[in-house]
């Protein structure tokens, strides 16, 4: 059974929040130590006897956005809560609540325009370009560039078809401080006006410039309330070493092609651990293709609702792992959360 909180439109990633009374309005708090997954720590008063008994005095009830896709990545709809099994560090959860709605969104993009994009930034701009289409009239966007250094082309708009000139303008040069513009990008992203909020990066995976390490981004991305998503462009080939400009003619080294490789698992796993999605395209059709696929998946998530036994203490980890009995279908979910 239910709770009967509405939870339309708490779309946030981890969102606090007091019910004082069955019918008090709730009070919305972004917690900064707390990522992706809805947290409403309900506090009930005296007169309020009558509430359903999943409603107890200081209880924490966890939320979970979740995206559900199939062996070709569309996303499947129209599922139930008795479709889903949840569990943290291990233990079955029961689901106390079940929501799912197109809302509003406040998207990051961030796009590499960097020397190793030169053959690829063609396919990353129809990414962005279809992703655009995809869009809720309500929806913000800021738009982030890679190169030597992170450079933010657009502050929070609603204005695509600015944003659309100014990728249309991007061209390739310079290193890759690929890890070092997502990391602003999340730092950026709390200033956004939504609660539904999402990264999207699109680029070869590449890094030679960056000054934060992949663990200092790692820790970012699991204490934000932002979901990322990545679509890697190519295969990064193109690369050079580091403070040597790129050159098409370049032979990448040994150093280099371990890189080339690494940089993609990093996106994906960045996308496992938030609970975004990954897709990797090798042209345009592939590239416009993920963007439709990656836009209707964000639009169509579900939410669920449990209430751990025990939150455990302050800053402690706790893996979430979900599960659908849908045949065939891949789960996108958070795979852990930071106790408030």
């Amino acid at each position: 059974m239910f709770c009967g909180l509405n939870l339309r439109r708490l779309y946030a990633f981890f969102i606090l929040a007091d019910l004082h009374s069955v019918m008090s309005v709730v009070r919305v708090v972004r917690s900064s130590s707390v990522a992706a997954l809805l947290l409403l720590c309900c506090e009930l008063n005296a007169q309020s006897a009558s509430m359903p008994a999943a409603f107890r005095t200081n209880a924490q009830m966890v939320l979970v956005p979740v995206s559900v896709t199939d062996r070709n990545g569309r996303t499947v709809e129209g599922l139930r809560a008795e479709n889903f099994k949840i569990f943290e560090d291990q233990v079955p959860q029961q689901i106390l609540s079940f929501t799912a709605e197109d809302a509003p969104c406040s998207v990051g993009l961030v796009l590499d325009v960097s020397g190793s994009m030169r053959n690829t930034l063609g396919s990353a701009k129809s990414v962005v370009q279809s992703f655009f289409q995809t869009a809720n009239s309500e929806d913000e966007f800021l738009l982030l560039t890679v190169s030597t250094q992170p450079d933010t082309i657009s502050r929070f708009t609603t204005d695509i078809a600015s944003l659309e000139d100014s990728v249309g303008r991007a061209s390739s040069g310079g290193m890759t401080a690929l890890i070092d513009t997502v990391y602003l990008g999340l730092n950026d992203m709390r200033k956004a006006r939504q609660p539904r909020r999402a990264l999207l990066v699109l680029s070869d995976g590449v890094d030679n410039f960056s000054r934060y390490s992949k663990e200092e981004l790692m820790r970012v991305a699991l204490e934000a309330d932002v979901q990322i998503y990545t679509i890697i462009v190519g295969n990064g080939s193109g690369g050079g070493s580091p403070g040597i400009p790129f050159r098409p003619s370049m032979v990448g080294k040994p150093i280099d092609q371990a890189r080339e490789r690494q940089g993609p698992l990093l996106l994906e796993e960045l996308s496992d651990k938030t609970g975004g999605l990954h897709f990797r395209v090798q042209n345009d059709a592939e590239a416009q293709e993920a963007a439709v696929k990656l836009g209707r998946a964000l639009r169509n998530e579900y939410v669920i609702g449990y209430q751990p036994a025990n939150s455990g203490a302050t800053g402690k980890y706790h893996r979430v792992h979900v599960k659908s009995n849908v045949p065939k279908a891949n789960v996108s979910a958070r795979n852990g959360y930071y106790a408030p």
